[in-house]
């Protein structure tokens, strides 16, 4: 395995929208693996292809308390139950966290390595972490969806965390995925 580069903000890719895989290619594998391993090694608990500069449809979770991450193929969120409000940073936006809306619930749908179909059922931070991966595979980031413009704070290394306005395009931001 091998640990990819990863894009931040402003790289145009992460506003790009993903291509749809057909059939799983024999290299997938070990793609995924290295995605993994970048997602690892940034600390992160979700990544997806396009902040490793990939325009494929794929992301890659692991939740703190799993011994394993999931390879979610062409993922896509199928419906959403209410709404919450949560904090969310992010490993091409490095240095902050936003107050941002998400649903409280979702169902979603992938394939996997061996090209079944997954069906997910999910609430909290599985739910978070599966809009915000296939969020970036359409392009969008967390910023997009802070609560007001408000919403995010810088966190300067070793200090609090403070207030700052929203960052455009241009400026850097941070759910570690």
């Amino acid at each position: 395995m091998s640990l990819l580069s990863m894009r931040f903000l402003p790289d145009p890719i992460l506003r790009r929208q993903a291509r749809k895989i057909g059939k799983v290619p024999a290299n997938m594998k070990k793609f995924t693996d290295d995605m993994i391993e970048t997602m690892h090694d940034e600390l992160g608990v979700g990544l997806a292809a396009n902040q490793i500069g990939s325009l494929q449809k794929v992301a890659v979770i692991q939740l703190p308390d799993w011994e394993e991450a999931i390879v979610l193929i062409n993922p896509e969120i199928v419906s959403r139950e209410g709404e919450r409000e949560v904090v969310e940073g992010c490993l091409s936006i490095p240095g902050y966290r936003g107050l941002v809306k998400r649903s409280v619930s979702v169902r979603a749908r992938a394939i996997g390595l061996d090209g079944k179909v997954i069906r997910i059922k999910a609430d909290g931070l599985l739910a978070q972490a599966l809009e915000h991966e296939t969020g970036h595979l359409q392009g969008s980031l967390y910023i997009d969806h802070l609560v007001t413009p408000d919403d995010l704070w810088k966190i300067p290394q070793g200090g609090e965390e403070e207030e700052v306005e929203e960052p455009g395009e241009d400026n850097g931001t941070g759910t570690e995925s």
